[in-house]
């Protein structure tokens, strides 16, 4: 009854930690130099990993039936639509987000004239904000509406989604980093909000025992998808459009790639059809 919160409380990580990198790394790059930049992240995950190797306990649980094969867990997310249609909705939602996030930086230095560090500091508190309010959102709402209907996981994001893209569209024809930082603060909210709820979703696709494998395919579906082609995607299509938009292309190119957000909408009303019959208690 409270997963979707706690998948929240898990997702926190990423603006929390993706604000941070943000605006330390710009700082330092612009600063220092953007090799220190990595090697002092890296350096804290180094001191991090062994500390919660002793904080960290696994919970102590009852006699369980052992894991299927991942073959077989294969075999059985096959037969449900609902997870296929998460997976590829919830990429192309991650497309646009990751390709955001990798260039949003480079509309505000080329459109808007920022330098590193400005846009270091606008950029990772816009990222916080709205990520807290994104994130921790979702997972009470999904709460609240996903016990009584079960499409209410899918459907969350899907309206956020619909939503979210307009509004970004909007975002990038700011024309001051004050528009910008705040005309960003509600679509980058509502474009995090699928996490919690497909998330949670996606943990009744499988059997209790197969959980983390279905949770596996998941998130290499996704990264595939949204990792690899998102930063590509906005990149190129910014390259294409340089001779006929000069510094604005990358603008255009946001504009474009928004058409993502309605195709991740679209997939995941059709998981909402099919999530009553796919899911498994």
């Amino acid at each position: 009854s409270r997963r979707a919160r706690a998948m929240s409380v898990y997702n926190l990580g990423i603006p929390i930690g993706g604000a941070a990198g943000i605006l330390f790394g710009g700082l330092m790059a612009a600063r220092v130099d953007w090799r220190w930049a990595f090697i002092l992240t890296g350096l804290v995950g180094v001191v991090v990993a062994p500390v919660f190797r002793l904080l960290a306990r696994e919970p102590e649980r009852s006699a369980e039936a052992a894991a299927p094969s991942l073959t077989q867990t294969a075999r059985d997310l096959a037969r449900r639509p609902a997870f296929w249609l998460m997976a590829l909705g919830a990429s192309s939602a991650s497309l646009v987000g990751y390709g955001f996030l990798y260039w949003f930086p480079s509309f505000l230095a080329r459109s808007l004239s920022m330098d590193l560090s400005s846009r270091s500091v606008l950029f990772s508190a816009a990222f916080l904000i709205s990520g807290l309010i994104g994130i921790g959102g979702s997972g009470w709402l999904a709460d609240r509406l996903g016990p009584a209907r079960r499409s209410a996981y899918a459907l969350i994001p899907a309206a956020a989604l619909l939503i979210a893209a307009p509004l970004y569209a909007l975002a990038v024809m700011a024309h001051t980093p004050w528009q910008a930082f705040l005309l960003i603060l509600t679509p980058q909210a509502l474009g995090l909000m699928w996490l919690s709820p497909v998330l949670t979703a996606v943990q009744h696709m499988a059997p209790v025992r197969a959980r983390a494998q279905a949770s596996a395919v998941f998130l290499l579906i996704n990264t595939l998808i949204g990792l690899i082609l998102g930063p590509y995607f906005f990149g190129k299509v910014s390259d294409l459009l340089k001779a006929s938009c000069g510094a604005d292309s990358i603008k255009w190119a946001f504009v474009i790639g928004l058409v993502f957000y309605l195709l991740a909408a679209a997939l995941l009303a059709l998981a909402a059809r099919r999530m009553k019959a796919d899911w498994i208690d």
